[in-house]
This record gives structure tokens, sequence and C-alpha cells, in this order.
């Protein structure tokens, strides 16, 4: 098994990033992305009177795919506050490149 050390040095090599203190602050800027877009996307699916108890088969999917997209706004937004754009801003695009959403 690696140590912790490695792994983080090559992730910080993998990223381009320079100290560990900036990848804890990207760390923290994934962790509040994701809770904050789950956390808006069910009063979302809410305002539409869609329930998990009166329609799970619709509520689920429905909720997914709300995040999504809140996500990759979410993500670029708490980058900016944590001072982190620059980096966010190539990796989102990198991912929606991959997904084959934006063109090379």
């Amino acid at each position: 098994m690696p140590r912790k050390s490695s792994v983080m040095n090559r992730l910080k090599a993998k990223w381009e990033i320079e100290s560990n203190a900036q990848l804890i602050i990207i760390f923290i800027v994934f962790a509040v992305t994701g809770s904050t877009a789950s956390k808006i996307a069910a009063p979302v699916v809410h305002f539409f009177g869609i329930y998990s108890e009166t329609y799970p088969i619709l509520y689920w999917p429905l909720r997914i795919i709300l995040i999504f997209p809140l996500y990759q706004v979410l993500l670029i937004l708490f980058g900016w506050i944590f001072g982190q754009f620059k980096f966010f801003w190539t990796f989102e695009k990198k991912m929606l490149k991959r997904l084959k959403i934006l063109k090379d």
C-alpha cells in the first residue's frame, strides 16, 4: 500500500498544485459543492410536487439529473470563493470534454 504522502504528491503533480494547503482547499470545495448541490436539488424537486414517498421512480432520477448541472455551476462558484477559480475552471473544461459536452 502506498504511503499517504506519495499519493498526495502524485495528485499534486497531476493537478499541478504547489502546496498541501491548496490540495486541502480543493478537497473542501469538492465536499461543499457536492453537499450543496444535493441540498438544493431536493427543494427544487419538491417545488414541482414530486416527493420520494409518492413518486419514487420519478423523484430520484429527476433529483440526480438536477444535481449534475447544479454541481457544475457550484463547483466554479465555490472554487472562485475559495480562491481556486483557475484550477476548477480547468477541471470543469476537462470533465465536460470527457463527457463530450464541450468540444476540444
